[in-house]
Order: C-alpha cells, then structure tokens, then sequence
C-alpha cells in the first residue's frame, strides 16, 4: 500500500494540467487557427490541379488541417491535449469564416483532434517519438477523413473512397505526424520549452 501511493500521486501530477500548459496550447490552437484561415484560401490552387488527376487525391491536401491537435500534444505532453488544441484551432477558423460553416468545421476539428488523441492514449501518455507522431497524423487524417466522406462525399464510389483515405493518411503522417515533431522538437531546442517535459528532455541529448 505504501509503496503504490506515491507512484500513483506522481502518475497524477503528470497528468494533471498546470495553468501553464493551459496558456501554451492556446496558443498553439489560436495560432493553427490561423494557419488553418491561410490553408482555407491557400489550398485552392493545388486543388485544381491535383483534383483532375485522379478522384480522392485530394486528401494529399488535408495534411494542414490535421497538425495541430498532433503538435499540441507533442508540447503539452497531457490527456486531452490533441483534442484541445485542434478543436480550438477549427473554432478559430469558424468564427473569421469559410466555406464549410461553423459548426462543421468545429466538429471536424473534435473528431480529427480525437483520432490523435487515441494514438497517444494507446501509448499512454509516454511515448513521443517520430513513429508514434506519425501514427498520430494518421490517427487525425483517418478519422477526419472517414467524417469528411460521411459529410462531403456521400455516395462516392470505391476507387473514390480508398485513394481520399489512403492520400489523406499519407498527408497527415508527413505534414501532421513528422513535420510536427520536428516543429516539436526545434521549438524545444531553443530553450522555449524548458517548462516542459518535452524541451528538458530535448535540452538534454543536446
């Protein structure tokens, strides 16, 4: 009995979210927010070619949308991180505007922000390396893409189905899996992260 509690207390400490941790994922969801506005515009030209190609390639474009619940995560280091910060970036989003309307682009943040969230649960909460982020993309894009066929593409056939998932999976493991980690792990480098168990522990290979 003894020896459990203080290893329980400690298990609880880590996951308990500090005012800290509270402030920096707000900004990182305020600022993927805004990243998310420039992609609303920006993602237009890529699309017209890529869409002609060959239907569902398209999903190589959603890499983006998906990165912040992943990057958030990676900083923060607690439960409910993934889905804060990328369900706050798409409120973001909805409240400036754009052309899927407000409540589906915030519940699209929920469920891309879950898919990543369920990654590093599986892990639990301790393992948060490349592979594991890049699990985490994939994570949001599978997810995110399954809600967007539900939504958007109702109907679609099989070649449809499987090349959107299959290109959006790729997008989110590079874009939201291994290009957050890096993003991740600069950011630490810098010493702007040393409240964090993410920037000590990248401080310390250096």
């Amino acid at each position: 009995m003894h020896a459990s509690a203080p290893t329980t207390t400690a298990i609880g400490h880590r996951f308990r979210w500090r005012i800290v941790d509270i402030v920096v994922a707000s900004v990182i969801g305020v600022a993927s927010g805004l990243i998310f506005l420039l992609w609303n515009i920006g993602y237009l030209g890529p699309k017209a070619l890529i869409e002609p190609l060959t239907p569902g390639l398209q999903g190589l474009l959603d890499g983006p949308w998906l990165f912040a619940g992943v990057l958030g995560a990676l900083i923060i280091r607690k439960p409910g991180a993934a889905i804060y910060t990328e369900t706050l970036a798409a409120v973001v989003s909805a409240l400036v505007g754009n052309t899927w309307g407000g409540f589906l682009t915030i519940e699209a943040g929920l469920v891309q922000g879950l898919g990543a969230e369920l990654i590093f649960l599986i892990f639990f909460y301790r393992r948060w390396s490349l592979p594991v982020a890049v699990l985490a993309g994939i994570g949001a894009a599978l997810l995110g893409g399954i809600n967007n066929l539900i939504l958007w593409f109702a109907g679609a056939d099989t070649t449809f189905i499987v090349v959107y998932l299959i290109s959006t999976m790729v997008s989110g493991a590079v874009i939201a899996g291994a290009l957050s980690w890096l993003l991740a792990r600069g950011l630490a480098a810098t010493g702007a992260l040393d409240r964090f168990a993410s920037g000590r522990e990248a401080r310390k290979r250096v």
